[in-house]
């Protein structure tokens, strides 16, 4: 039996641990991937979240929403929607799934209830980005039907 979700709009309180957590999580991605040193990591982290977030919670189009399977958080969503000259785009900014919940398949089911969102918008495609480095993540996102749409490449000298 596969796993499924509710998504349920965050609240103030769950917004701000969100914030919390989202801007450690993905500092720590642009480190390990070598784009940025510790520190500059941070401080990118901290100026996305301020751009793509002015608002907070409330930015229009812009969804951030707690996953649930029952009365029980699994995870996180943050949608992204933007109107272009061919229809409507959505663009996943974040996705977890709660440390304790993983490998019960609850990333597919957030994947799943996102694309029921957008659909029911008329969104005609979704994308992310993903670090090359996470194979977990890679792996899921080509599961569920994603394909690579660009590549950046690096060399260590």
């Amino acid at each position: 039996m596969s796993a499924s979700v509710e998504l349920r709009p965050m609240t103030d309180e769950q917004f701000a641990a969100f914030c919390e957590s989202t801007v450690e999580g993905y500092a720590q991605e642009i480190e390990a991937s070598g784009l940025l040193p510790a520190a500059e990591a941070r401080e990118k982290a901290l100026r996305d979240q301020a751009t793509f977030l002015p608002q907070g919670h409330r930015t229009p189009d812009h969804y951030l929403w707690i996953a649930y399977d029952g009365d029980a958080e699994v995870g996180w969503l943050w949608l992204g929607v933007k109107e272009r000259s061919n229809g409507l785009h959505a663009f996943i900014y974040d996705i977890a799934v709660r440390e304790e919940s993983r490998r019960k398949g609850y990333g597919a089911a957030i994947i799943e209830a996102a694309e029921a969102v957008c659909r029911e918008r008329g969104a005609v495609e979704i994308g992310l980005n993903v670090f090359g480095f996470n194979h977990a993540a890679r792996g899921l996102y080509e599961k569920v039907g994603f394909e690579v749409a660009a590549v950046q490449m690096r060399k260590r000298l």
